[in-house]
């Protein structure tokens, strides 16, 4: 249903971003449904493990707490950095079921 509803919308594009530990699986489920209806995606993962199981298209992982896949609260320069990461991500990465991992560490990696 969620892929129909994006697809009226015309996307031709999604970044899917899980808030916990099983959202992994389902931001993975929801990504090979959507590629399967035209639109490139690129999902956000914290559970590797999980992600690795579902073999999402496109699998950005951070090996960052639940609840954080897009870095830091309040640290916009961080969070913006990850999204342009996950275009970039979106923009070369071709092959099935590819997991890039992030270089960044969990409060140690600051943005300028």
């Amino acid at each position: 249903q969620a892929a129909k509803e994006i697809r009226q919308h015309k996307a031709e594009i999604a970044l899917l971003v899980p808030a916990g530990g099983i959202c992994n699986q389902t931001v993975g489920l929801v990504q090979r449904e959507l590629e399967r209806q035209g639109i490139s995606t690129v999902g956000i993962s914290i559970a590797r493990r999980v992600s690795e199981s579902v073999k999402p298209p496109r699998t950005y992982y951070l090996n960052y707490p639940f609840g954080h896949a897009m870095g830091e609260a309040f640290n916009r320069p961080q969070q913006k950095q990850i999204f342009l990461d996950c275009l970039k991500i979106l923009e070369t990465v071709n092959e099935p079921g590819k997991i890039v991992h992030s270089q960044y560490r969990w409060k140690r990696h600051k943005f300028e």
